[in-house]
């Protein structure tokens, strides 16, 4: 990348250009309201600003985000310093709490989604593992892809990676048969695992196609719903629920 491209709000690291659009949006408006300027004309141009600079999120949700942040969140602050009795700065709260489950580092994965129970039923009959296999959830969540692999797999050896530190003491709670630690599973060694399991985003699938090549010959990389399109797949399936199980084992295969 060239070091003008860096200078590009749109190329930095998400939730940032959404955090700097909202902030000069706030700027403006509050800067308008101290000259004068009737409420609604300050309301307009901070808005409009929003949805210029909705053009640094790199995919439709990401501009949504960015152009109706200011309006949304002077329409919450608004609200909560009304008749309810709430301070203005109350609705920051729900932000807070979701940083604390789910750090900003963590952003460019997988937000939470939970693995179907039913969803690994068919994954013995695609890679097979052997009694006390050692498999891995690698961005475990609140521990359901580890519910789903036990039942798979009876007689493996479960752990889980999960950054979000609530997260991971959720997990832990609800799966005492796994170990469960706070890593971040894209500087973790996978070598060790006979299997690693994901549920990620397609965003997220350029990394686990650089990762897989750490796994150890026969060894399994699986992934729920998104495809590693880099990669030659040796089995898929469709889930009851109806989505896809991609299958890859070591040393894989680049399309």
């Amino acid at each position: 990348m060239k070091a003008s491209s860096k200078l590009w709000p749109g190329q930095w690291q998400w939730p940032l250009p959404a955090v700097l659009a909202w902030l000069l949006a706030w700027l403006v408006f509050k800067l308008l309201i101290r000259q004068g300027a009737v409420p609604g004309l300050s309301l307009g141009a901070a808005s409009a600003l929003g949805v210029a600079l909705s053009l640094w999120g790199e995919t439709w949700w990401r501009r949504l985000l960015i152009g109706a942040g200011f309006p949304l969140s002077l329409a919450i602050s608004l609200a909560s310093s009304g008749a309810t009795g709430i301070p203005a700065w109350a609705w920051l709260l729900p932000l807070g709490l979701l940083l604390l489950v789910y750090p900003i580092n963590a952003w460019r994965d997988a937000p939470l989604f939970p693995t179907p129970a039913d969803a690994l039923q068919a994954l013995p009959q695609h890679a097979p593992l052997p009694v006390g296999a050692l498999i891995l959830d690698a961005g475990c969540g609140a521990g359901h892809g580890l519910q789903a692999l036990r039942a798979a797999y009876p007689q493996a050896v479960l752990s889980g990676l999960e950054w979000s530190w609530p997260l991971r003491l959720v997990s832990a709670l609800r799966c005492p048969w796994a170990r469960v630690r706070r890593e971040d599973i894209w500087i973790a060694d996978w070598s060790a695992y006979d299997m690693v399991y994901l549920f990620q985003r397609p965003e997220s699938m350029t990394r686990a196609v650089i990762k897989a090549a750490e796994l150890r010959a026969g060894a399994y990389m699986v992934s729920l719903d998104f495809e590693a399109t880099h990669l030659r797949a040796t089995a898929q399936y469709r889930t009851p629920g109806g989505k896809m199980v991609w299958v890859y084992r070591a040393p894989v295969q680049a399309l």
